[in-house]
């Protein structure tokens, strides 16, 4: 059965940040091939100002923005109320006339919170889709954590990128039976195993240079910062070590400023942001990912690396533990530097199995994550909303 589904987050590309959200932009678009799929996304009013504009188009996806404005620093308990009326004023009359099926908010807070009141207006069922700091952070805050819990217990079905993700959504009030567990996928035409060598050729980087990739955004949470910190300590042992960030994000003058205080200027490279199609030659050229996030969910750059056949140093933290399993990865604890060096200089002197850390990477494949959310939200437009009393609260 062909559904007509509204996709609304923040995490998908828009004309002022088109490389935004990798991992949803290929979800949605493989779901689009089945279904008729609209994507509107938010976009921070700071953001729409700011950047400069550069046009984005998805095939088989129709997509449009709406721009979210909302008190800065203070006010977040307001933010749903802020969102869904921002998207009202901009898209109000159209969207009560398209008859979707269902609703789909990928982000929890304020994306889903807002959703879940869009949905009870419309009269139609919702789905959430969770990610990682969604739950970890923003639901550890009371008042949120109350609108949060609202939205999961209203929703026909609760997506989670990590069963650590669908225990905690649980615990905050989902129904278990509506929780499903979902990895994203990867693209096994992009992600593969292939010369380092050639790799590095393409990029222009050493040939023999122990190479490392950090891949993500440049913010404290991800840990960009305690990776730098555990660099010097790699040295020691392994001087032709190289550390490579490829991202963009607010912590890049301060990468910038801590790796000339160290004195680590021949050893770090700041790439920035580079496409999502491109990376796969980076993952090839490097001899280990580092991503030593503070939280997540699952990130996408991890199984990607792995199914180059790169092992990854991670932390462990979120799902992590559930997709790197030790013959393909090192995790250690977050924001411990000593333990982070450690395993950087252990992984740097394992022989790792290639190939078996690749089958296991490219295990995670696209085309049955969208079997499984294709059966999901069907499932969802076809049952009668049961909204609770408190889905305006």
């Amino acid at each position: 059965m062909r559904v007509k589904i509204l996709i609304l987050t923040n995490l998908f590309p828009t004309p002022w940040d088109p490389q935004r959200s990798p991992f949803n932009r290929q979800q949605f678009e493989r779901l689009g091939q089945r279904h008729d799929v609209e994507v509107l996304a938010a976009v921070p009013f700071q953001e729409r100002f700011t950047r400069a504009y550069s046009h984005v188009e998805i095939p088989g996806l129709r997509t449009g923005h709406f721009v979210f404005v909302y008190p800065p620093r203070v006010g977040r308990a307001l933010h749903a109320s802020c969102w869904l009326a921002c998207l009202l004023l901009q898209h109000g009359r159209r969207l009560r006339d398209e008859h979707y099926d269902c609703l789909l908010a990928s982000w929890a807070y304020p994306d889903a919170v807002a959703v879940s009141r869009l949905a009870k207006r419309m009269g139609i069922p919702y789905a959430v889709k969770v990610h990682g700091s969604d739950l970890n952070e923003q639901a550890n805050d009371p008042p949120r954590r109350r609108k949060i819990r609202t939205a999961l217990h209203g929703a026909g079905a609760v997506i989670a990128v990590s069963q650590a993700l669908a225990d905690k959504a649980v615990s905050i009030g989902a129904e278990a039976s509506r929780v499903h567990t979902l990895y994203n996928g990867v693209d096994g035409e992009r992600f593969m195993p292939g010369s380092r060598s050639d790799a590095r050729a393409r990029l222009q980087l050493p040939a023999t240079a122990r190479l490392m990739l950090y891949v993500g955004n440049l913010k404290q949470a991800k840990g960009c910062i305690d990776l730098l910190e555990a660099l010097p300590a790699l040295l020691v042992e392994q001087p032709d070590a190289r550390l490579i960030y490829v991202g963009d994000g607010p912590c890049r003058e301060l990468l910038s400023q801590r790796c000339a205080a160290l004195g680590l200027q021949q050893h770090v490279e700041l790439r920035g942001a580079i496409p999502h199609a491109a990376l796969g030659d980076w993952f090839r050229a490097a001899d280990l990912l580092c991503l030593p996030s503070h939280n997540e969910g699952v990130p996408n750059v991890v199984l990607e690396a792995m199914a180059c056949g790169i092992p990854v140093v991670a932390t462990r933290v979120g799902g992590i533990p559930e997709v790197v399993p030790g013959y393909a990865g090192i995790l250690v604890a977050p924001r411990e530097t000593s333990a982070l060096a450690a395993a950087l200089r252990e992984a740097c002197q394992r022989d790792w199995d290639s190939k078996r850390i690749a089958l296991h990477g490219g295990s995670f494949r696209w085309d049955d994550n969208i079997d499984r959310l294709d059966t999901i939200l069907q499932s969802v437009a076809t049952e009668s909303p049961a909204f609770d009393t408190g889905a305006m609260a």
